[in-house]
């Protein structure tokens, strides 16, 4: 049932002439790997329409475009003008960048012309332009554990304990991934997953909305920093420093 409950969000967002933008990678490449099937099958599209939207009297034409908010920031918002609202540029706090296994593929749905390959970067580049400095690490795009966390917990907390450890050992102060699922096995399962490695890695996760909020001059308590598994006091300090 998942490509008929998308067609429904789609063609109510097409009813409405607007795109649809989520803060949540996962839910992009659900959203954009559906949309891309039903735009590109007009006789799959119509069967959908047909056996299970007609009856709410709607009907998708595949034309409603799906953004994530970092694609939004880039490509609608412009870098120029999020420049202009630097309030707290976070220069001297090293980051590393977690995309996540949804927000990069498949590329012929997320990333379908030479143009739009840009979006693979994003994350980096955004670092970069709210004064941080890039912490890379070598697993930035891959599963962060999550989607097999009860089927699997042992793996899923070690995938967790992996990305973030090489973040730690780098040297990163925190981490900014794009995906509330990310955020949730990164941050709330990491007490768990250093359990299991066998020692403390203590990294702040932040979500991308709270991370952008920062440089913007959002207060931590606005953006609920204080209810985080790991504990973000050190980042909020560190900002403030060098506020």
């Amino acid at each position: 049932l998942s490509d008929p409950i998308n067609a429904r969000t789609f063609a109510k967002a097409e009813q409405l002439g607007l795109p649809i933008m989520t803060i949540c990678s996962t839910c992009q490449g659900v959203f954009a790997q559906a949309n891309y099937r039903l735009k590109n099958d007009s006789e799959y599209r119509e069967k959908i329409n047909r056996e299970y939207l007609a009856e709410e009297g709607l009907k998708y034409k595949g034309t409603t475009e799906v953004k994530h908010l970092l694609w939004v920031l880039f490509e609608d918002y412009g870098v120029d003008k999020l420049k202009t609202m630097i309030r707290r540029p976070l220069k001297g706090l090293r980051v590393s960048p977690f995309y996540g296994c949804f927000l990069r593929r498949p590329p012929e749905a997320i990333t379908p012309t030479k143009e739009l390959s840009r979006r693979k970067n994003y994350l980096d580049e955004l670092i970069g332009i709210l004064g941080a400095e890039l912490t890379d690490i070598s697993g930035k795009g891959k599963c962060c554990g999550f989607p097999i966390l009860t089927a699997n917990e042992e793996n899923s907390l070690a995938m967790a304990g992996k990305h973030t450890g090489e973040a730690k050992e780098k040297g990163a102060d925190c981490m900014v991934t794009p995906c509330p699922l990310c955020h949730l096995n990164l941050d709330g399962n990491q007490p768990r997953a250093e359990a299991q490695k066998g020692e403390k890695i203590g990294l702040p996760i932040l979500h991308l909305p709270q991370f952008v909020g920062l440089a913007l001059g959002f207060d931590p308590e606005e953006m609920n920093l204080k209810r985080h598994i790991v504990s973000t006091q050190a980042v909020e300090t560190k900002v403030e420093m060098l506020a």
